[in-house]
């Protein structure tokens, strides 16, 4: 579990700067990172921010090219998709960008097809959030919760469009519904990446939960004088029992859809956000065959959800229910073996015991690779993930 106390506001670098303070190693993050293709450098550093011990992060950017003036949303989408990342990290990243792109679709009045970003800032937040997605994957965190965020006002600052009042446009759209505080600044303490970063992987905005502390992050943001330190303090722990949350369950019944388009509905369903999908067989009026498809969602989610049932499937209606549902504490973590470094995930029970499960995909990839049998894989996985918590 990481929570993010954004007493200072955010910034995409600010958060990457955390992550690498709790942790994160900056080998794996560069490595990671290579398989862009996108020509860049890191300047990590510790600073001070008032009494405060902190990483700095900057992205260095080559000089543009005279005829390169940026990059669409669209060619970042087409960057992402062929880069070398892990799945995972690639929809989580595209996800992020969408929001960004979304945002400044709005503010601009123009579809998100057009939406630009100029040359050195799109550098910055294509690492930025790519860094982002490495770091939450790497660290094998699961759920993220965060402060409500601390907002600047009453300044300016310049942009490729002019100088704009903060909180920046585009920010501002980003944290539609999100809680937020003065800052007491007049400074920009939300970027739009950071904004875009907390809009995509924070799951609950809440005060610190309860957990175990194992690891604690500053990342710092610009020299600036103000009441509070320029840090994104990320607190990294493990609540080690039972948690509740709401979810919704979105359901509809199928009697004429071509069954082998199951796939790629299921696939565009798990894209747009959902937890779960699966389908079950059943009989239907006038004894027709049919299938039941049901979502198992976030509940900010049940509208994009539906819009993917209707426009992906037959379906005319779509039934919602709410429920509770309480889950074991998890964790996602990578082990090495003589396979290669697999996933493993680790289930708490509560009472300071952990089941460990590895993950099927990595086993069956290293499984193909080596010519190893799978069922050798999985122990091998499993035993350095007990490794881990004994």
């Amino acid at each position: 579990m990481l929570h993010l106390d954004c007493f200072s506001g955010i910034a995409g670098n600010m958060f990457l700067a955390a992550l690498l303070d709790l942790g994160l190693s900056r080998r794996d993050l560069e490595k990671d990172l290579a398989g862009l293709g996108v020509e860049h450098g890191l300047r990590v550093r510790r600073v001070r921010r008032g009494p405060l011990s902190a990483r700095h992060l900057v992205v260095q950017v080559p000089k543009p090219r005279a005829h390169r003036h940026g990059r669409s949303y669209a060619e970042i989408q087409r960057l992402l998709r062929r880069a070398r990342l892990a799945d995972e990290i690639r929809e989580r990243a595209l996800a992020i960008f969408e929001a960004l792109g979304r945002a400044e679709a709005r503010v601009h009045g123009q579809p998100i097809e057009r939406v630009h970003f100029h040359e050195v800032g799109a550098v910055d937040a294509i690492v930025d959030i790519v860094g982002a997605a490495i770091g939450l994957s790497r660290l094998g965190i699961q759920r993220v919760t965060a402060s409500p965020v601390a907002l600047g006002h009453g300044g300016t600052v310049e942009t490729e469009h002019g100088r704009l009042p903060l909180p920046a446009p585009a920010t501002l759209e980003l944290l539609r519904g999100i809680p937020t505080v003065p800052a007491h600044v007049d400074w920009e303490t939300v970027t739009p990446t950071g904004a875009a970063i907390l809009r995509t992987v924070v799951d609950e905005f809440c005060g610190l939960p309860a957990m175990t502390v194992t690891s604690i992050g500053h990342g710092a943001g610009e020299d600036r004088r103000g009441p509070m330190p320029n840090v994104l303090r990320a607190v990294l722990g493990r609540s080690g029992g039972r948690r509740s949350d709401r979810i919704v369950t979105l359901e509809t019944n199928l009697d004429d859809l071509v069954p082998e388009h199951f796939d790629y509905l299921m696939e565009r369903l798990l894209e747009a956000g959902a937890l779960d999908v699966s389908l079950q067989h059943i009989q239907m009026k006038k004894n027709r065959p049919g299938f039941l498809v049901r979502v198992l969602a976030r509940p900010s989610d049940r509208i994009p959800l539906a819009a993917v049932l209707f426009a992906e499937s037959t379906t005319a209606g779509v039934r919602i229910t709410d429920s509770d549902r309480i889950l074991l504490e998890r964790e996602q973590r990578s082990v090495v073996t003589p396979y290669g470094r697999l996933g493993v995930k680790l289930i708490f029970d509560g009472d300071g015991r952990a089941r460990v499960s590895a993950e099927y995909d990595d086993c069956k990839r290293a499984a193909k690779r080596t010519g190893a049998p799978l069922r050798d894989v999985v122990r091998a996985a499993e035993k350095g993930g007990r490794e881990l918590v004994e």
